[in-house]
């Protein structure tokens, strides 16, 4: 019987200590980033206005904003309004990959976009974080976030191509699982995109981007 409750108490501990390694396991554990410079961050912003008017970069900090009567990124687009990042040099179709940074939004934005994996089948992204009334949400729902607004938070975004897996985590943990959008050509965005009813005025600001791919 001595044995039988010792081997219980070993059994019990272990099954606790996988419990807590898997809650404080990081995002990013299995993943290597990948270089990123400038000549990587393509800037999209109103085709009428020179990128200084609605982007800055100072101190390590990405900082984006347009208004809703801005011009879309090209004269030929009829898209809403962006200030916005695309990655250029790491495209891809297959793997797992992962955008990493930390956002900051002033109180007021709404209805804006603040990051995506561009690209899928049955519809043109994979996923997006956007901003409505302070909260983070994928998409119009669920939210992942509440009381976002004028504070630094960490974001982590894997996509599982083969999986056609989305994750999403803030500050290091998991708020959002789901299904992928197919497609054959993905990429990452971050910045401010107006969407239906966005406030006049958006902002955001981005530090510590990275780009990482599984193992």
């Amino acid at each position: 019987m001595a044995n039988f409750a010792l081997l219980f108490s070993i059994m019990c501990l272990s099954f606790i200590q996988l419990i807590c390694f898997q809650a404080n396991a990081q995002p990013t554990s299995g993943f290597t980033a990948v270089p990123l410079s400038q000549s990587n961050f393509e800037l999209q912003k109103p085709y009428d206005l020179s990128p200084s008017d609605r982007y800055n970069f100072n101190n390590g900090v990405h900082r984006f904003w347009v208004y809703s009567t801005d011009k879309p990124h090209t004269p030929s687009s009829d898209t809403r309004p962006r200030s916005e990042i695309r990655i250029r040099g790491y495209d891809y179709s297959s793997g797992v990959w992962q955008f990493e940074g930390e956002a900051y939004i002033p109180g007021g934005t709404t209805a804006t976009s603040i990051t995506q994996v561009f690209g899928g089948s049955s519809r043109a992204t994979t996923v997006m974080l956007r901003v409505y009334g302070g909260s983070i949400t994928v998409y119009r729902s669920p939210v992942v976030l509440s009381n976002a607004y004028n504070r630094w938070f960490k974001v982590n975004v894997i996509h599982d191509v083969g999986a056609s897996n989305v994750k999403v985590y803030i500050d290091d943990a998991l708020r959002y699982e789901g299904s992928g959008a197919g497609g054959s050509n993905h990429y990452m965005k971050f910045g401010v995109y107006a969407e239906e009813g966005a406030s006049n005025y958006m902002e955001c600001r981005w530090r510590r981007i990275r780009l990482l791919r599984r193992n």
